[in-house]
């Protein structure tokens, strides 16, 4: 029963009002798309499985890079590679002419989230990465979008251009940054973006804009017993500029947040620290208050320096943009997310995601929730939580972006039981809804050119005549070593 069930979820995107196109466009031939989507399950199964298995951390992320690059080139995109000054980063090509629609693509893993696909803490490696956020779902699911329009373009012998954007580090390299501040997407109509999720929702949350700010402070060695009076405590600097932050904090506004942790802060102790370091992101729905609230930090690190008779440096490690969602996408988008609908688990799925529900801190989550879609919510007047070098990309072109169910309901961002339950075919059947979600509007904006230009207008209702893009991490290089251990 439950098989019929899944064949006839996919059975409804077959139907002739589906196929038909958006409203004022000729009639295509959409099947070609979906059915190679229906058709191709194992194929995108190994792919973000493959990719699960090893997971590579920002701008290291070399195999899974390579593999989504080798699938796009071996069905007839061109790649030009090492974009932006980052070796792993590309942009992907098929087609010619007008429009021109964007997917964004990421394959980042994080830190110390390693784990099995089983509902119980069990790293397969100690301390090692894991797909916590999905992005290995996250870039095969564009990418199958891709693959799948290429071949409706050429079904239907349509002019067009696909674009498929490989963005390094999303988790705090701000990949995509560099990608706009290098002019990437110049000429691009609009750009469709997904992100792996516990829920099936089209995104109105604009998020904060972030800045990632590292203060390495210098001081002076000496024996911590011996001869203290000789040393200058970089540690101490630290200490003193987190105690001035936490201070400060009484008075900013609540909707900002101001996070660190100090990744250097001396060897042994009983040696004065000669160098310690410590990592701010500072965050705030408005890039004006977060740019005050970088300036105070800053003016606080500098007190901190003199205080201690230490020196510091500042390097802004990354820095990104709030999002703005075009609402006329978003509509779009959530209709054919409510055609394509949510994830049917089979009986080896479902006990998988009933035994890590029990381990989310979340009982009373509903398992049926994977199936439903959300209603589209109100759009907020100011974004809140986290932060996403997708925001700069949303400032330049017309975008948005909508959720697919990859983990179990319930499950919080960046854990473990992320890792455990899209590693599965859990995670492949998300994110092969967002694939169809992906191609369905594709197609109406490739061929309804009045729906096109009310999502353009709008955009350039929203930026404003006199907007101008400057980058929050000004002119600095990727910090292509971030993740590298120090």
């Amino acid at each position: 029963m439950k098989k019929t069930i899944v064949l006839l979820a996919f059975a409804t995107l077959l139907t002739p009002s589906v196929l038909a196109g958006g409203k004022g466009s000729k009639k295509t031939k959409n099947n070609v798309a979906i059915k190679y989507l229906n058709d191709n399950f194992a194929t995108y199964d190994k792919l973000q499985k493959t990719i699960w298995a090893n997971p590579e951390l920002g701008f290291l992320e070399n195999n899974s890079s390579g593999l989504l690059k080798q699938h796009l080139r071996e069905n007839g995109f061109t790649i030009e590679e090492g974009v932006a000054g980052m070796p792993t980063a590309y942009v992907a090509t098929y087609g010619s002419g007008q429009p021109v629609i964007g997917f964004l693509s990421e394959f980042d893993a994080l830190p110390g989230l390693s784990q099995d696909t089983v509902p119980y803490r069990k790293p397969l490696k100690e301390n090692g990465a894991g797909h916590g956020c999905g992005h290995n779902t996250l870039g095969v699911a564009s990418t199958a979008a891709a693959v799948a329009l290429s071949k409706w373009l050429a079904a239907n012998n349509l002019s067009g251009t696909i674009k498929i954007y490989g963005s390094p580090a999303e988790e705090g390299g701000a990949g995509k940054v560099y990608l706009v501040r290098e002019g990437l997407f110049k000429g691009v109509d609009a750009v469709l973006d997904w992100h792996p999720s516990s829920v099936n929702a089209v995104s109105t949350n604009g998020g904060t804009a972030m800045v990632m700010v590292d203060y390495k402070f210098y001081g002076k060695p000496a024996h911590a017993a011996g001869n203290p009076w000789k040393g200058r405590s970089a540690l101490d600097a630290v200490e003193a500029l987190d105690y001035m932050v936490n201070l400060l904090r009484e008075h900013v506004p609540t909707s900002s947040r101001i996070h660190y942790v100090i990744p250097d802060g001396g060897f042994a102790p009983n040696v004065v620290p000669e160098y310690a370091r410590v990592s701010y992101y500072i965050r705030s729905p408005k890039r004006d208050i977060l740019n005050t609230l970088t300036e105070w930090i800053d003016s606080a690190a500098v007190g901190a320096a003199k205080g201690t008779q230490t020196r510091v440096e500042k390097e802004i490690v990354a820095g990104t943009y709030e999002r703005l969602h075009n609402k006329t996408l978003s509509r779009l988008i959530q209709k054919n997310l409510e055609t394509v609908g949510g994830v049917i688990y089979d009986e080896r799925e479902r006990k998988l995601v009933e035994e890590l529900i029990r381990t989310t801190g979340n009982p009373d989550s509903i398992i049926a929730d994977a199936a439903k879609v959300r209603p589209l919510a109100e759009f907020p007047k100011e974004g809140s939580g986290g932060s996403s070098d997708v925001g700069d990309v949303s400032w330049v072109v017309p975008l948005a972006s909508f959720g697919a169910a990859t983990f179990a309901p319930g499950s919080a961002g960046h854990s473990w039981q992320n890792v455990a339950a899209d590693g599965t075919t859990i995670g492949t059947k998300g994110l092969l809804n967002a694939s169809r979600v992906f191609t369905l509007s594709a197609i109406e904006l490739f061929t309804d050119s009045k729906l096109l230009q009310t999502v353009k207008d709008e955009f350039n209702r929203e930026v404003g005549p006199d907007f101008k893009y400057v980058p929050l991490l000004g002119d600095r290089k990727p910090a292509l070593d971030y993740r590298v251990t120090k």
